[in-house]
């Protein structure tokens, strides 16, 4: 099933959508894709970064995944994540960062690791929307934790470049630019002092690819981003599928040349 254009629905129409989406991710990670020691909780409100995301939680730190057993753990040195195009920081940025850094970290147990994050319209509504996702984001690879970003929607009026480009522009010079024939993004970041950036961007009309999940800097797991996508979609309303799903009107050239 391909991605919708989810612009054709008003902001609550994709939130339902977006709850079955973030619940059937839940269900398939922690139904054995993710090793017997992490376990995902949705979160209603998600401290660090905002409302229904998908929190990745470790009972306790253990330094390689394989480890225990169970689930679908990969070393990045094994098989790197197969995206489009990975970014790194260099030591100069390393340097810039450690200036203005300052991680607290929690000692009991149930340590946070990872999010993940469905986008929803009004994440770009407003520049002050965006600002406080962006702040938020930042905070949480800043910390250490790893995200896993998915963004249904295009660039806008205030991620003009794509909120890939938003995101990594906080920590050195990005020079990304959204693909116009693929506008929407899927990004995977490794969080703490050098943040690496897994993107991939999609079109609407196109398959999911899976997408890795970080657990620690070198571990990931691959999310089914397609799969689940079909099954939350299948949550839909049938009045409401019928309007994304309508074909696109042709466009009448003679009133555009007016």
């Amino acid at each position: 099933m391909p991605v919708h254009c989810w612009r054709r629905v008003h902001a609550g129409k994709f939130h339902h959508f977006h709850t079955h989406w973030i619940a059937e991710l839940g269900k398939r990670l922690n139904g054995g894709l993710l090793p017997g020691q992490y376990y995902a909780l949705v979160e209603q409100t998600a401290g660090e970064i905002g409302p229904d995301v998908l929190a990745l939680e470790r009972e306790s730190t253990v330094d390689d995944p394989s480890d225990r057993a169970g689930g679908a753990a990969i070393a990045v040195t094994v098989a790197p994540p197969k995206v489009s195009y990975r970014d790194s920081l260099n030591e100069e940025d390393v340097y810039t960062r450690r200036r203005r850094t300052l991680a607290i970290r929690h000692v009991s147990g149930d340590r946070l690791v990872a999010y993940l994050e469905i986008l929803s319209p009004g994440n770009k509504s407003s520049r002050a929307a965006l600002d406080r996702f962006l702040d938020k984001a930042v905070a949480v690879l800043n910390h250490g934790c790893h995200l896993l970003l998915v963004d249904l929607f295009p660039p806008g009026t205030f991620d003009p470049l794509g909120v890939h480009q938003a995101i990594w522009s906080q920590f050195c010079r990005c020079d990304w630019r959204q693909p116009e024939a693929k506008p929407l993004t899927l990004a995977a970041y490794t969080g703490g002092m050098l943040p690496e950036a897994y993107v991939e961007p999609v079109a609407v009309g196109a398959v999911l690819p899976e997408m890795p999940l970080f657990l620690q800097q070198d571990w990931y797991v691959n999310v089914p981003l397609e799969a689940t996508y079909q099954e939350a979609y299948a949550a839909m309303p049938g009045r409401w599928r019928e309007v994304i799903e309508r074909p696109e009107e042709p466009r009448d050239e003679s009133r555009a040349a007016e």
